[in-house]
């Protein structure tokens, strides 16, 4: 089997998919777990 690379358009559509998934999730974290902490204190 050969590896393949992506080229950078494919890259960049990766990055950029990642990114638009990636960031609103991180931000509910934080903010579930900002809101979560509440309870403990």
């Amino acid at each position: 089997m050969q590896a393949t690379q992506p080229d950078g358009g494919n890259a960049l559509k990766l990055v950029l998919a990642w990114g638009f998934v990636g960031i609103p999730l991180a931000w509910g974290v934080i903010q579930t777990v900002i809101n979560a902490l509440k309870l403990f204190q």
